[in-house]
């Protein structure tokens, strides 16, 4: 079952904008989840994505801004949640946050030097890979991909409840990833390969 196209899945991301960052920063919900390394890990990712060139880059399903905002460059962020795109534009005043299909993005072919996406491929079923790595290819001549790693006490994929803290519950398709699959996957190489987060890149002519 598709799990990015999905009506439910858009209510869930909205719904969840307002309290998206709080997983990556510790906060509400998470206060009190133990997860060694963290915030080193979390530090690292930050800088190894700030000392990319700068680039015309689109992010897509760009959430909240979270990672969008240390890239450099020309920035814009896509996202289906239009209250994601009202956090992604505060955090990008120089920038611009556009709603929109991650998967069949508002723009011309090859406009972009770089293609960007946080925590957004772990959730696609095959079928949805492959159309998310077709309009990447489209898009720009190179991708970088942030993810989840694959770790012990985790299902390396499946669907998962998440609950809100309003209390609702939703399903959600998630994959853990390691550097060298997920880099295989795209087609490119693996720029951190952590106990709780991976990047990869790609690059090809277009």
């Amino acid at each position: 079952m598709p799990f990015a196209v999905d009506a439910a899945t858009h209510a869930y991301y909205d719904l969840r904008a307002g309290e998206y960052d709080d997983w990556f920063d510790g906060s509400g919900m998470f206060a009190d989840r133990v997860r060694p390394g963290w915030t080193e890990e979390l530090d690292r990712l930050v800088r190894a994505l700030g000392a990319l060139p700068p680039a015309r880059t689109v992010d897509l399903a760009c959430g909240t801004g979270y990672f969008t905002r240390y890239l450099r460059g020309l920035l814009i962020g896509v996202d289906q949640s239009a209250e994601m795109v009202r956090l992604t534009q505060e955090r990008l005043p120089e920038g611009l946050a556009v709603v929109g299909d991650a998967l069949a993005a508002p723009f011309a072919d090859g406009v972009f030097d770089r293609v960007f996406t946080g925590h957004f491929y772990g959730h696609l079923d095959d079928e949805e890979r492959a159309a998310f790595l077709r309009e990447a290819r489209r898009l720009g001549s190179e991708l970088v991909v942030v993810d989840s790693a694959l770790r012990d006490g985790v299902e390396p994929a499946g669907w998962q409840t998440r609950t809100l803290s309003d209390g609702s519950e939703h399903r959600v398709y998630k994959r853990y990833l390691d550097g060298d699959v997920l880099a295989e996957e795209i087609g490119g190489e693996v720029l951190l390969d952590g106990d709780w987060f991976v990047v990869a890149r790609a690059r090809w002519d277009v």
